[in-house]
Protein backbone atom coordinates (compact mmCIF):
# COMPACT_ATOMS: atom_id res chain seq x y z
CA UNK A 1 0.00 0.00 0.00
CA UNK A 2 1.05 3.23 -0.85
CA UNK A 3 1.38 5.22 2.71
CA UNK A 4 1.91 8.46 0.88
CA UNK A 5 -0.60 11.00 2.12
CA UNK A 6 -2.26 14.32 0.47
CA UNK A 7 -1.16 17.26 2.19
CA UNK A 8 -3.64 19.19 -1.26
CA UNK A 9 -6.95 17.95 -1.68
CA UNK A 10 -6.60 15.87 -5.07
CA UNK A 11 -10.50 15.38 -6.54
CA UNK A 12 -10.70 12.59 -9.70
CA UNK A 13 -14.16 11.87 -9.27
CA UNK A 14 -16.22 15.09 -7.38
CA UNK A 15 -19.62 12.79 -7.81
CA UNK A 16 -18.57 10.21 -6.22
CA UNK A 17 -16.75 12.23 -3.45
CA UNK A 18 -20.42 14.21 -3.08
CA UNK A 19 -21.97 10.57 -2.73
CA UNK A 20 -19.12 9.10 -0.07
CA UNK A 21 -19.71 12.48 1.71
CA UNK A 22 -23.45 11.17 2.14
CA UNK A 23 -23.13 7.94 2.93
CA UNK A 24 -20.28 8.91 5.45
CA UNK A 25 -22.87 11.18 7.23
CA UNK A 26 -25.64 8.67 7.04
CA UNK A 27 -22.93 5.65 8.86
CA UNK A 28 -20.98 7.93 11.35
CA UNK A 29 -24.61 8.64 13.79
CA UNK A 30 -24.54 4.63 13.87
CA UNK A 31 -20.74 4.29 14.92
CA UNK A 32 -21.18 7.22 17.50
CA UNK A 33 -24.38 5.07 19.10
CA UNK A 34 -22.77 1.69 18.89
CA UNK A 35 -19.46 2.93 20.23
CA UNK A 36 -21.27 4.83 23.55
CA UNK A 37 -23.30 1.38 24.28
CA UNK A 38 -20.18 -0.74 23.92
CA UNK A 39 -18.15 1.63 26.62
CA UNK A 40 -21.37 0.27 28.90
CA UNK A 41 -21.80 -3.35 27.13
CA UNK A 42 -18.00 -4.37 26.01
CA UNK A 43 -19.45 -7.82 25.34
CA UNK A 44 -22.72 -7.50 23.32
CA UNK A 45 -22.47 -9.20 20.29
CA UNK A 46 -25.22 -7.42 18.17
CA UNK A 47 -23.98 -3.79 18.99
CA UNK A 48 -20.31 -5.16 18.11
CA UNK A 49 -22.00 -6.97 15.02
CA UNK A 50 -23.55 -2.98 14.13
CA UNK A 51 -20.30 -1.46 14.45
CA UNK A 52 -18.42 -3.25 12.43
CA UNK A 53 -20.43 -3.32 10.01
CA UNK A 54 -20.94 0.17 9.56
CA UNK A 55 -17.29 0.45 9.04
CA UNK A 56 -16.80 -2.40 6.70
CA UNK A 57 -19.74 -0.05 4.35
CA UNK A 58 -18.18 2.93 5.24
CA UNK A 59 -15.21 1.21 3.42
CA UNK A 60 -17.10 -0.15 0.53
CA UNK A 61 -18.92 3.13 -0.22
CA UNK A 62 -15.23 4.62 -0.27
CA UNK A 63 -13.97 2.28 -2.95
CA UNK A 64 -17.16 2.37 -4.78
CA UNK A 65 -16.65 6.35 -5.17
CA UNK A 66 -12.84 6.14 -5.89
CA UNK A 67 -12.50 8.01 -2.37
CA UNK A 68 -8.71 6.01 -2.29
CA UNK A 69 -7.59 8.05 1.18
CA UNK A 70 -11.22 7.09 3.14
CA UNK A 71 -9.96 3.23 2.04
CA UNK A 72 -6.73 3.32 3.14
CA UNK A 73 -7.79 5.42 6.60
CA UNK A 74 -11.17 2.57 7.27
CA UNK A 75 -9.27 -0.41 6.89
CA UNK A 76 -7.08 -0.52 9.71
CA UNK A 77 -9.71 0.10 12.01
CA UNK A 78 -12.16 -2.70 10.43
CA UNK A 79 -9.02 -5.12 10.93
CA UNK A 80 -9.13 -4.05 14.45
CA UNK A 81 -12.97 -3.95 14.95
CA UNK A 82 -13.10 -7.86 13.09
CA UNK A 83 -10.73 -8.97 15.68
CA UNK A 84 -13.25 -8.31 18.49
CA UNK A 85 -16.18 -9.15 16.40
CA UNK A 86 -14.12 -12.77 16.24
CA UNK A 87 -14.01 -12.90 20.53
CA UNK A 88 -10.22 -12.33 19.81
CA UNK A 89 -9.80 -8.60 21.42
CA UNK A 90 -12.10 -7.20 24.15
CA UNK A 91 -13.98 -3.67 23.11
CA UNK A 92 -12.01 -1.54 25.63
CA UNK A 93 -12.05 2.32 26.16
CA UNK A 94 -8.86 2.88 24.36
CA UNK A 95 -10.47 1.14 21.29
CA UNK A 96 -13.66 3.52 21.57
CA UNK A 97 -11.66 6.44 21.62
CA UNK A 98 -9.52 5.27 18.33
CA UNK A 99 -12.87 4.72 16.22
CA UNK A 100 -14.22 8.18 17.18
CA UNK A 101 -10.80 10.05 16.45
CA UNK A 102 -10.39 7.97 12.69
CA UNK A 103 -14.38 8.64 11.96
CA UNK A 104 -13.54 12.63 13.41
CA UNK A 105 -10.14 12.98 11.34
CA UNK A 106 -12.04 11.60 8.22
CA UNK A 107 -15.04 13.39 7.86
CA UNK A 108 -12.24 16.38 8.18
CA UNK A 109 -10.67 15.26 5.72
CA UNK A 110 -13.87 15.00 3.41
CA UNK A 111 -14.75 18.18 4.15
CA UNK A 112 -11.34 19.90 3.69
CA UNK A 113 -10.82 18.04 0.17
CA UNK A 114 -14.29 19.23 -1.10
CA UNK A 115 -13.53 22.74 -0.12
CA UNK A 116 -10.30 22.55 -1.54
CA UNK A 117 -8.84 23.48 2.12
CA UNK A 118 -5.15 22.08 3.12
CA UNK A 119 -5.09 18.20 5.16
CA UNK A 120 -1.18 18.93 6.22
CA UNK A 121 -2.75 19.88 9.58
CA UNK A 122 -4.99 16.57 10.27
CA UNK A 123 -2.06 14.13 10.78
CA UNK A 124 -3.29 11.73 8.26
CA UNK A 125 0.53 10.35 7.54
CA UNK A 126 0.67 9.15 11.96
CA UNK A 127 -3.21 8.19 12.21
CA UNK A 128 -2.85 5.71 9.50
CA UNK A 129 0.78 4.52 10.10
CA UNK A 130 -0.60 3.75 13.79
CA UNK A 131 -3.53 2.39 12.74
CA UNK A 132 -2.16 -0.16 11.16
CA UNK A 133 0.22 -0.97 13.60
CA UNK A 134 -2.76 -1.25 16.32
CA UNK A 135 -4.65 -3.40 14.21
CA UNK A 136 -1.91 -6.16 14.24
CA UNK A 137 -0.93 -5.55 18.12
CA UNK A 138 -0.91 -8.26 20.38
CA UNK A 139 -3.86 -8.18 22.98
CA UNK A 140 -2.06 -6.68 25.35
CA UNK A 141 -0.39 -4.13 24.02
CA UNK A 142 -3.73 -2.59 21.86
CA UNK A 143 -4.61 0.18 24.95
CA UNK A 144 -0.97 1.33 24.72
CA UNK A 145 -0.66 1.17 20.80
CA UNK A 146 -4.25 3.22 20.94
CA UNK A 147 -2.66 5.37 23.37
CA UNK A 148 0.27 6.11 21.08
CA UNK A 149 -2.08 7.35 17.92
CA UNK A 150 -4.32 9.42 20.09
CA UNK A 151 -0.98 10.97 20.97
CA UNK A 152 0.70 11.38 17.38
CA UNK A 153 -2.99 12.83 16.08
CA UNK A 154 -3.77 15.03 18.81
CA UNK A 155 -0.55 16.26 20.72
CA UNK A 156 -2.34 14.40 24.45
CA UNK A 157 -1.98 11.01 25.19
CA UNK A 158 -5.04 10.02 27.22
CA UNK A 159 -5.15 7.88 30.32
CA UNK A 160 -7.65 5.38 30.10
CA UNK A 161 -9.85 4.40 32.70
CA UNK A 162 -10.78 0.73 33.85
CA UNK A 163 -9.02 -0.69 30.64
CA UNK A 164 -10.81 -4.05 31.47
CA UNK A 165 -8.18 -6.38 29.98
CA UNK A 166 -5.00 -4.80 30.94
CA UNK A 167 -5.68 -3.26 33.88
CA UNK A 168 -3.68 -4.55 36.73
CA UNK A 169 -1.23 -6.59 34.37
CA UNK A 170 1.20 -4.11 33.36
CA UNK A 171 3.81 -5.49 36.13
CA UNK A 172 3.89 -8.91 34.15
CA UNK A 173 6.77 -10.00 31.86
CA UNK A 174 4.97 -9.65 28.47
CA UNK A 175 4.24 -13.62 27.68
CA UNK A 176 2.44 -13.34 31.54
CA UNK A 177 0.78 -10.54 30.34
CA UNK A 178 -0.84 -11.55 26.81
CA UNK A 179 -1.76 -14.77 28.35
CA UNK A 180 -3.94 -12.76 31.36
CA UNK A 181 -5.34 -10.74 28.84
CA UNK A 182 -6.37 -13.96 26.96
CA UNK A 183 -7.97 -15.46 30.14
CA UNK A 184 -10.15 -12.91 30.86
CA UNK A 185 -11.26 -12.74 27.32
CA UNK A 186 -12.39 -16.07 28.13
CA UNK A 187 -13.65 -14.96 31.39
CA UNK A 188 -15.77 -12.33 29.74
CA UNK A 189 -16.75 -14.70 27.06
CA UNK A 190 -18.37 -16.98 29.76
CA UNK A 191 -19.98 -13.79 31.45
CA UNK A 192 -21.61 -12.62 28.12
CA UNK A 193 -23.21 -15.88 27.89
CA UNK A 194 -24.88 -16.01 31.23
CA UNK A 195 -26.27 -12.13 30.59
CA UNK A 196 -27.61 -13.44 27.18
CA UNK A 197 -30.25 -15.84 29.48
CA UNK A 198 -32.30 -12.68 30.30
CA UNK A 199 -32.71 -8.99 29.78
CA UNK A 200 -32.45 -7.64 32.74
CA UNK A 201 -28.83 -9.03 33.01
CA UNK A 202 -27.75 -6.85 29.81
CA UNK A 203 -24.19 -5.04 30.42
CA UNK A 204 -24.01 -6.79 34.28
CA UNK A 205 -20.96 -7.89 34.35
CA UNK A 206 -19.36 -3.90 33.20
CA UNK A 207 -21.59 -2.29 35.86
CA UNK A 208 -20.31 -4.80 38.82
CA UNK A 209 -16.89 -4.70 37.54
CA UNK A 210 -16.70 -1.02 37.60
CA UNK A 211 -18.02 -0.88 40.79
CA UNK A 212 -15.64 -3.18 42.08
CA UNK A 213 -12.64 -1.82 41.12
CA UNK A 214 -13.47 1.49 42.48
CA UNK A 215 -14.74 0.44 45.65
CA UNK A 216 -10.97 -1.56 45.75
CA UNK A 217 -9.25 1.32 44.47
CA UNK A 218 -11.25 3.55 46.88
CA UNK A 219 -9.84 1.40 50.00
CA UNK A 220 -6.44 1.91 48.63
CA UNK A 221 -6.75 -1.15 46.25
CA UNK A 222 -5.46 -4.09 48.70
CA UNK A 223 -6.82 -6.39 46.22
CA UNK A 224 -4.85 -7.64 42.96
CA UNK A 225 -7.18 -5.88 40.26
CA UNK A 226 -6.47 -8.42 37.81
CA UNK A 227 -8.03 -11.17 40.05
CA UNK A 228 -10.55 -9.06 41.20
CA UNK A 229 -11.64 -8.71 37.17
CA UNK A 230 -11.24 -12.35 36.96
CA UNK A 231 -13.40 -12.68 40.37
CA UNK A 232 -16.28 -10.61 38.69
CA UNK A 233 -16.30 -12.25 35.27
CA UNK A 234 -16.45 -15.83 36.62
CA UNK A 235 -18.80 -15.38 39.90
CA UNK A 236 -22.14 -16.31 38.44
CA UNK A 237 -20.80 -18.05 35.69
CA UNK A 238 -21.69 -21.73 37.61
CA UNK A 239 -25.24 -20.80 37.29
CA UNK A 240 -25.00 -21.49 33.59
CA UNK A 241 -24.41 -25.20 34.79
CA UNK A 242 -28.03 -25.31 36.74
CA UNK A 243 -31.64 -26.03 35.84
CA UNK A 244 -33.06 -21.70 34.59
CA UNK A 245 -36.13 -23.11 36.40
CA UNK A 246 -34.01 -22.81 39.51
CA UNK A 247 -32.14 -19.54 39.02
CA UNK A 248 -34.46 -18.01 36.84
CA UNK A 249 -37.64 -18.55 39.37
CA UNK A 250 -39.79 -15.67 40.45
CA UNK A 251 -41.55 -17.25 43.40
CA UNK A 252 -40.05 -18.77 46.79
CA UNK A 253 -37.40 -21.99 46.23
CA UNK A 254 -38.24 -24.91 47.61
CA UNK A 255 -35.56 -26.36 50.49
CA UNK A 256 -34.31 -28.39 47.80
CA UNK A 257 -33.63 -25.54 44.81
CA UNK A 258 -31.94 -23.48 47.27
CA UNK A 259 -29.58 -26.39 47.93
CA UNK A 260 -28.82 -26.77 44.38
CA UNK A 261 -28.66 -22.95 43.57
CA UNK A 262 -25.58 -22.95 46.76
CA UNK A 263 -23.20 -24.94 44.61
CA UNK A 264 -23.01 -22.49 41.70
CA UNK A 265 -20.03 -20.93 43.09
CA UNK A 266 -17.91 -23.68 43.10
CA UNK A 267 -18.05 -24.74 39.30
CA UNK A 268 -16.66 -21.27 38.06
CA UNK A 269 -13.89 -21.89 41.19
CA UNK A 270 -13.15 -24.96 40.33
CA UNK A 271 -12.37 -24.12 36.57
CA UNK A 272 -9.95 -20.92 38.34
CA UNK A 273 -8.46 -23.26 40.34
CA UNK A 274 -7.73 -25.44 37.42
CA UNK A 275 -6.08 -22.42 35.42
CA UNK A 276 -2.32 -21.50 36.45
CA UNK A 277 -2.84 -17.53 38.17
CA UNK A 278 -6.06 -17.75 39.21
CA UNK A 279 -5.81 -19.26 42.78
CA UNK A 280 -6.97 -15.85 43.90
CA UNK A 281 -9.62 -15.02 41.86
CA UNK A 282 -11.10 -18.75 42.61
CA UNK A 283 -11.35 -18.19 46.03
CA UNK A 284 -13.21 -15.02 45.53
CA UNK A 285 -15.55 -16.85 43.47
CA UNK A 286 -15.88 -19.64 46.18
CA UNK A 287 -16.48 -17.41 48.82
CA UNK A 288 -18.82 -14.51 47.51
CA UNK A 289 -21.79 -15.91 49.40
CA UNK A 290 -20.32 -16.33 52.81
CA UNK A 291 -21.29 -13.96 55.36
CA UNK A 292 -19.05 -12.19 58.12
CA UNK A 293 -20.81 -14.25 61.07
CA UNK A 294 -20.98 -17.37 59.46
CA UNK A 295 -24.52 -17.77 58.03
CA UNK A 296 -23.36 -17.49 54.15
CA UNK A 297 -22.73 -20.61 52.23
CA UNK A 298 -21.09 -22.87 50.27
CA UNK A 299 -18.63 -23.41 53.72
CA UNK A 300 -19.94 -20.99 56.51
CA UNK A 301 -17.07 -19.12 57.10
CA UNK A 302 -16.50 -16.10 59.72
CA UNK A 303 -15.24 -12.88 58.30
CA UNK A 304 -11.52 -14.14 59.71
CA UNK A 305 -11.78 -16.56 56.78
CA UNK A 306 -13.39 -14.64 53.84
CA UNK A 307 -10.61 -13.12 51.64
CA UNK A 308 -11.51 -9.42 50.90
CA UNK A 309 -12.13 -9.99 47.26
CA UNK A 310 -15.37 -12.58 47.76
CA UNK A 311 -16.24 -9.53 50.39
CA UNK A 312 -16.59 -6.46 48.13
CA UNK A 313 -17.74 -8.78 45.15
CA UNK A 314 -20.65 -10.02 47.75
CA UNK A 315 -21.57 -6.08 48.30
CA UNK A 316 -21.09 -4.92 44.51
CA UNK A 317 -23.13 -8.13 43.46
CA UNK A 318 -26.08 -7.73 45.90
CA UNK A 319 -25.92 -4.03 44.98
CA UNK A 320 -26.60 -5.26 41.39
CA UNK A 321 -28.95 -7.67 42.67
CA UNK A 322 -31.31 -4.77 44.36
CA UNK A 323 -31.29 -2.26 41.59
CA UNK A 324 -32.51 -4.66 39.09
CA UNK A 325 -35.30 -5.48 41.83
CA UNK A 326 -36.65 -2.43 41.48
CA UNK A 327 -35.97 -1.07 38.39
CA UNK A 328 -39.23 -0.49 37.48
CA UNK A 329 -39.45 2.70 40.06
CA UNK A 330 -36.91 4.24 37.48
CA UNK A 331 -33.37 4.45 38.32
CA UNK A 332 -33.14 6.98 40.82
CA UNK A 333 -35.78 5.67 43.24
CA UNK A 334 -33.55 1.95 42.66
CA UNK A 335 -30.61 3.41 43.48
CA UNK A 336 -31.68 5.16 47.00
CA UNK A 337 -33.73 1.70 47.75
CA UNK A 338 -30.37 -0.13 46.95
CA UNK A 339 -27.77 1.80 49.25
CA UNK A 340 -29.97 1.56 51.95
CA UNK A 341 -31.02 -2.43 51.76
CA UNK A 342 -26.57 -3.23 51.35
CA UNK A 343 -26.16 -0.51 54.90
CA UNK A 344 -29.06 -2.30 56.52
CA UNK A 345 -27.46 -5.80 55.91
CA UNK A 346 -24.01 -4.92 58.75
CA UNK A 347 -24.79 -8.84 58.99
CA UNK A 348 -24.39 -10.05 55.74
CA UNK A 349 -21.58 -7.97 54.50
CA UNK A 350 -18.20 -6.75 55.68
CA UNK A 351 -18.49 -3.66 57.51
CA UNK A 352 -15.18 -2.47 56.52
CA UNK A 353 -15.90 -2.56 53.12
CA UNK A 354 -19.40 -0.80 53.54
CA UNK A 355 -17.42 2.81 53.73
CA UNK A 356 -15.62 2.56 50.64
CA UNK A 357 -18.32 1.55 48.79
CA UNK A 358 -20.64 4.30 49.95
CA UNK A 359 -17.98 6.71 49.32
CA UNK A 360 -17.64 5.35 45.39
CA UNK A 361 -21.30 5.55 45.12
CA UNK A 362 -21.89 8.79 46.42
CA UNK A 363 -19.39 10.44 44.06
CA UNK A 364 -21.17 8.78 41.01
CA UNK A 365 -24.46 10.27 42.49
CA UNK A 366 -22.40 14.05 42.46
CA UNK A 367 -20.97 13.17 39.37
CA UNK A 368 -23.88 12.93 36.93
Amino acid sequence: MDRRMPTAPVVTDREGLDDFIDALREHAPTIERDVARLRNAPGEREVIGSLFRALHNIKGDAALCNVDLAVTIVHPIETLLARVRNSNLLFSEAIAETILLTIDRLELAMARIASGDALDTLQLRPLVEGLEKLAMAASAEVDERAAEVLEAVTGFRPVFVASLTTRGVTGLRAAAKSEAADDLLFFLTLASQFEARSPLFKGRSTRILRLALETNQMAGEPIEPIQLEAAVYMHDVGMMFLAESVWLKASDMSPEEKMILRAHPGYAAGLLSRMAGWTAAAEMVAQHHEAPRGSGYPAGLDSAQICSGAKVLAIVDAFEAVMLKHINRGRNRSLLRAIAEINACDKQFAPEWIEPFNQVIRRSVEAR
